[in-house]
């Protein structure tokens, strides 16, 4: 076996550049949590014997055997005989289930680098690619194969994607891929499946607002549906007709108006979902919704209008908890509130209230009638078991769970007949853990993606030393090093009591940057700090384990997974 996760030099870098560029953040640092193994490919055939098998919500075989052989599941069941020529897994404490399918994704596509431009000399007319108009470029012309966000998604369990690109009113087409491969084009398991859309306008040009987005939005499709039935005139008798000019991104219109390919919308918050129903009802295109986070009062307009939706895996932190569940009383301000204390109860309950409705959406719109999928486009990696468990505590059932994530995003994308259960003659894509899925103490161990197996080892978490004695108050140099750039910054922690403040400070930030959530159990130290760009903020957590005189630890931030980190007691030298 060779691992499957490559150091890839040369792009180590972003990581330090990201905390210079913040907007980079997202997608940017390779995962520590585990190290995936990829079987060398001396067999195609592969036996889990003696397993719990969820062949789907709803259907699970106890004691089965499942058969992959050439990039398909050859069999299912009981008492099935095992190829001689087949690696086999003892599968009796582990669970088997259909790879997950993300509906909305980035993965594979790297993010990118944030550019400053010069605003049009034409704000009223600028190029599309400045205005954000570019339906007719392909996501697979973006992929990469080895990019990191692919490898982070697979470590959940996720095999599939439908991926977008990077842009803001029309970035182009989607496409469904699997989460495995060395060239983009074996990974495509459904091509221009999507014209992408969303509803950012373009910076000090038109069209800038939400309302410009819409309008421009209905003038191209109206334009596209004119140029449309003129070359149809054209083709029909040419003699005596001017020849039609060819328009690549009114041509990109053409597949959506014979509703042959769907608009894939993000839309987050209630009232972008309400713009985008109201451009459905006027040209009635195929629609479908994604990374939807506070959809809940749109439920009835979402049903009656036929879309297809996804619902966003990212969730509102619970501010009122840290990550040991107790209160955080690390950062109060030192000014007593002004809040009576029948205001701070309504506050409070308020707050409960709005946290409610987030983690109950899902179980709202499964309660509606409505089928759904998942979407991870904004979500850390890191967040996205946590979030679910937090939406199943709130009401949606393990089996609701799992079909969001298989069943109904393979019907939703019409790949009902390849992927989504553990059927003979499907996909050999499957999720293997060493408890139900769901159990907050479960790991993956094995992910099958078009038959390649990876494995995973879970490398033991570390455990906080209660007898240690650790002197956290001062300046520590912190160190991020890749293999083509160094960056230290420095922390400084202030004892307060019993708790902690601090701050961070480096030569690209403008001033000295507060830590959140300082927590010190034992020798284990946990922080978080926030940094800003573009109207953006991006937070950064810290873990690590701390000596006399330093620490090794690891940074995470974005939808990606964590970096190595060291520091060492005293200011930069």
């Amino acid at each position: 076996m060779k691992t499957a996760h490559r150091n890839r030099a040369g792009r180590a870098w972003l990581l330090l550049a990201a905390l210079i560029w913040p907007g980079a953040l997202l997608a940017q640092f390779p995962r520590q949590e585990q190290e995936p193994k990829k079987l060398a490919p001396v067999t195609g055939t592969y036996a889990i014997v003696n397993a719990t098998v969820i062949q789907a919500p709803g259907r699970k075989l106890e004691k089965a055997t499942v058969i992959v052989d050439d990039g398909l599941i050859t069999a299912v069941g009981q008492g099935i005989a095992v190829p001689g020529d087949a690696v086999v897994i003892k599968g009796d404490s582990l669970f088997v289930y259909a790879g997950f399918i993300d509906g909305l994704s980035h993965a594979g596509v790297p993010e990118p680098k944030e550019e400053r431009r010069e605003r049009p000399a034409d704000p009223g007319n600028p190029t599309p690619e400045y205005a954000g108009i570019t339906p007719e470029r392909d996501v697979r012309d973006v992929i990469k194969p080895d990019d990191k966000s692919i490898e982070e998604l697979r470590a959940l369990g996720f095999t599939a994607a439908h991926v977008v690109p990077y842009g803001r009113m029309l970035p182009g087409s989607g496409a469904v891929i699997l989460l495995s491969g060395d060239k983009t084009d074996r990974m495509i398991l459904g091509s221009q499946s999507s014209m992408y859309s969303t509803l950012h306008g373009a910076p000090r040009a038109y069209p800038a607002t939400v309302i410009a987005v819409m309008a421009k939005w209905r003038e191209l499709y109206r334009q596209a549906k004119l140029a449309k039935d003129y070359q149809a005139v054209y083709a029909s008798n040419p003699n005596g007709i001017a020849r039609p000019a060819s328009d690549r991104i009114l041509e990109a219109f053409y597949p959506v108006i014979d509703k042959r390919r769907p608009v894939f919308f993000q839309a987050e918050e209630y009232l972008d979902v309400q713009r985008v129903l109201a451009l459905h009802a006027d040209f009635g295109f195929t629609l479908m919704i994604g990374n939807i986070k506070q959809g809940w009062d749109a439920i009835p307009d979402l049903k009656s209008s036929g879309a297809k939706v996804f619902l966003s895996l990212e969730l509102p932190e619970d501010e009122t908890e840290n990550k040991k569940g107790k209160k955080d009383e690390s950062n109060k301000e030192d000014q007593p509130s002004t809040l009576t204390p029948e205001e701070k109860e309504r506050l409070e309950k308020r707050k409960k209230e709005a946290m409610a409705l987030y983690t109950g959406q899902a179980a709202a719109f499964h309660k509606a009638g409505i089928t759904f999928g998942f979407s991870s486009i904004s979500v850390k990696s890191s967040d996205i078991r946590k979030n679910l468990g937090r939406m199943i505590k709130s009401g949606l059932t393990e089996d609701q769970a799992l079909a969001a994530l298989t069943t109904a995003p393979a019907q939703l994308l019409g790949l009902a007949d390849r992927i989504g259960t553990v059927d003979k003659g499907k996909i050999a894509n499957l999720v293997v853990s060493d408890k139900p899925y769901f159990d907050e103490k479960a790991t993956v161990r094995y992910v099958f993606v078009d038959g390649m197996m990876y494995k995973y080892d879970p490398k033991p978490t570390p455990k906080p030393d209660p007898a240690a004695t650790v002197v956290l108050a001062g300046t520590w140099t912190v160190t991020l090093e890749s293999d083509e750039l160094k960056k230290e910054y420095s922390v400084t922690f202030e004892k307060e009591g019993v708790n902690y403040r601090g701050s961070i400070v480096g030569e690209e930030f403008q001033s000295a940057v507060p830590l959140e959530n300082i927590t010190l159990n034992g020798n284990m130290l946990t922080y978080s700090y926030t940094v800003g760009s573009g109207g953006q903020s991006y937070r950064i957590d810290v873990e690590a384990t701390v000596g006399a005189d330093n620490w090794k630890g690891t940074a995470t931030a974005g939808a990606a997974g964590s970096y190595t980190l060291e520091a060492r007691k005293g200011p930069n030298r």
